[in-house]
């Protein structure tokens, strides 16, 4: 038997698969406002990356015409403390020579605290307690990070 012209041959494929295609319908049809939606969200995604993508090569041009501004000292946070330099490190965890009483009545012990040991007991602190700790730290050894970590947290429960 002799082939068939592929015309011919390619145009009953896609008559059987129209046909296949239209039994599949009804079946297709219950998932169609899953697919459009699931299509239309990926676009928007796609879309906010390039938006992105393009703010932060708008931000990288700008900001050579732009003077860096300093950041204000009461918007340091706990974790901006930069204890990677040897000598703050070094002042950060000095201990002062304990007291009798060893330390503010807030916070008993408070001498003997190192920086992240204070940094953890500061949240369970109220407002005046903070003020008799911070009180306390410039009356002895007034070591400049617990002093602004100390601030910072009085100004956050002031604030709040």
């Amino acid at each position: 038997m002799k082939s068939l012209p592929l015309p011919l041959r390619v145009a009953a494929g896609l008559a059987v698969t129209a046909v296949e295609q239209a039994r599949k319908l009804p079946q297709s049809l219950a998932g169609l406002p899953v697919t459009v939606a699931s299509v239309a969200m990926q676009a928007s995604m796609r879309a906010q990356q390039h938006l992105t993508e393009l703010a932060i090569k708008g931000d990288e041009a700008l900001a050579t015409f732009r003077t860096a501004e300093e950041a204000p000292e009461w918007a340091t946070f706990d974790e901006d403390v930069d204890l990677s330099e040897p000598a703050a490190e070094a002042k950060a965890e000095e201990q002062p020579e304990p007291e009798e009483d060893g330390g503010p009545e807030a916070l008993p012990g408070y001498d003997d605290l190192t920086f992240a040991q204070l940094r953890g007991r500061l949240k369970s602190l109220t407002a005046e307690q903070l003020e008799e700790v911070l009180a306390h730290e410039r009356a002895r050894a007034d070591r400049e990070a617990f002093v602004r970590m100390l601030t910072n947290r009085l100004t956050t429960v002031r604030g709040s």
